[in-house]
């Protein structure tokens, strides 16, 4: 099916009874950091910002960034960490995890910044009744680059994946990084050559040769308070930092004391344990639900699909990198300590045949997974920019398709939370106005023909049957759709 040339924008979908209502807060293109209540209405934009993601706090401030490295040097570093408040003033920053002279640039310092960070309060970056991220005070975790050798991965310049706690004065107080924790992945030898080899080199401006995003790491939080600490499990201790690679379809739990690797999910979905859960892939967004959310305790993961993985050839990866290939989306909530699947949304809840449709719930990168105070999920759909809402039975009750695009024409979103109105006292609560679902089928922009026509002939009776073959019709889940 290709891309509509036309289609809506906006939020296409609200049931104010049983949505969870609030502000929700994204990367609005190369616009800013953008605001919207459940209408689509944009409230507020922070121009010039860079949401990677973007973050509120209670009071309507917000953390992001200023700028981003030239991509001629480095791959998606971000200049700085900053918190900003209502008007975008800088009110906290941080700059310092590293001098860098590039090559017709003044010499400056770096966050190095990507993909993730946590604000001391709260473990995972979206509202939790009781754990309010600090807005003036506290450790701020951050998800960062080093560039570095390690021959026991490659004889390549490695873009390696580590993880910072700094004060609130900005001095760095822990850090981990993940080459130092190679023997501790779970890679077996064919992933080992196969690294060794090419450990996803990304080759660009000067850098020569490149450098291997061996993991990419996408995503870092705190575990938090949870259930299983509180029987007496260790590895899930409130401070321990899980995270997520795509590159390697790796999920896992880092000991912040140790720093050792407590508990892992993948690279190897074929082990006996983990077959029922079937491949995860080129995942993003892995946290623990927080304490006083439905779920809570278990793992939420957008399993994006796509590509990742290191291994065996095979033949659509001849040479055994992205050994692993799935074309649909799945979210995941899994239980950590028995690894059984506590819910999930999947393209057979949205409502698509499958597996001839399984494509159409499909971001194959970025993209993200919220569980809501209700029971709810937010989801991130991300590379077609649609944002969706439904309940723990899977009915869509909030949509949402992002009319901002970047200079690629392309209107992604990279993450996207939902805060309580009392997170942003600067703006009155709006008035929360039904979306009702359009029936597709009826629905034609102005001056397109009726449904029907005046030449009908059926065939029906005239078709031979075909032993085992089947007509199965579906509707487009969430197939509301309003023009704007």
């Amino acid at each position: 099916m290709g891309h509509s040339t036309v289609y809506p924008t906006g939020a296409t979908v609200y049931n104010p009874a049983k949505a969870w209502s609030g502000y929700t807060v994204f990367q609005a293109g190369d616009e800013g950091v953008v605001l919207i209540d459940m209408s689509g209405k944009e409230v507020h934009l922070w121009q010039g910002l860079i949401g990677f993601p973007a973050k509120i706090l209670p009071g309507g401030y917000v953390l992001g960034s200023t700028g981003r490295r030239d991509p001629k040097f480095g791959i998606q570093d971000n200049v700085d960490l900053v918190q900003v408040d209502w008007d975008g003033n800088v009110v906290w920053k941080y700059n310092s995890y590293e001098h860098i002279a590039d090559p017709g640039y003044e010499p400056l310092w770096y966050a190095r910044q990507h993909h993730d960070y946590q604000r001391e309060g709260n473990p995972v970056g979206y509202y939790a009744p009781g754990l309010e991220p600090s807005a003036n005070s506290g450790k701020t975790l951050i998800l960062a680059h080093k560039n570095l050798h390690n021959h026991q991965i490659s004889d390549k310049q490695l873009l390696d994946d580590t993880i910072i706690e700094v004060d609130w004065e900005g001095k760095i107080v822990w850090e981990w990084a993940a080459s130092d924790h190679f023997d501790e992945l779970g890679f077996d030898e064919a992933a080992r050559n196969v690294l060794f080899r090419d450990p996803n080199t990304r080759s660009f401006g000067d850098l020569g040769g490149g450098v291997g995003d061996w993991l990419h790491i996408n995503s870092a939080s705190y575990v938090g308070p949870n259930k299983f600490y509180d029987q007496g499990d260790e590895r899930f201790h409130p401070d321990n930092i899980i995270w997520d690679a795509r590159e390697a379809n790796i999920i896992a739990i880092t000991d912040k004391r140790t720093g050792a690797i407590v508990w892992r999910l993948g690279p190897d979905y074929s082990l006996p344990e983990v077959k029922h859960i079937d491949w995860i892939i080129g995942q993003h967004h892995a946290h623990i639900i927080p304490k006083g959310l439905p779920g809570e305790g278990n793992l939420l993961v957008f399993d994006n699909g796509g590509w990742g993985g290191y291994g065996l050839p095979n033949p659509s990866s001849p040479f055994g990198q992205k050994n692993a290939l799935r074309d649909h989306s799945r979210v995941l909530e899994i239980n950590p300590v028995t690894l059984e699947i506590e819910w999930q949304y999947t393209s057979a809840e949205a409502g698509f045949s499958v597996p001839t449709d399984s494509y159409k719930f499909y971001s194959p990168y970025i993209s993200s997974a919220q569980r809501l105070p209700n029971g709810n999920t937010l989801i991130t759909e991300g590379s077609n920019g649609r944002l969706f809402e439904v309940t723990a039975e899977h009915e869509l009750v909030w949509e949402y398709i992002s009319p901002y695009t970047d200079r690629r024409n392309t209107n992604m979103v990279y993450r996207s939370y939902r805060v309580p109105y009392t997170w942003v006292p600067q703006l009155a609560k709006p008035q929360e106005n039904a979306i009702e679902l359009i029936d597709v089928s009826t629905f034609r922009v102005p001056g397109a023909a009726p449904k029907g026509s005046d030449s009908v002939v059926s065939v029906a009776t005239t078709l031979p049957f075909m032993e085992g073959a089947a007509c199965v019709a579906t509707a487009d889940e969430g197939g509301g759709r309003r023009t704007s």
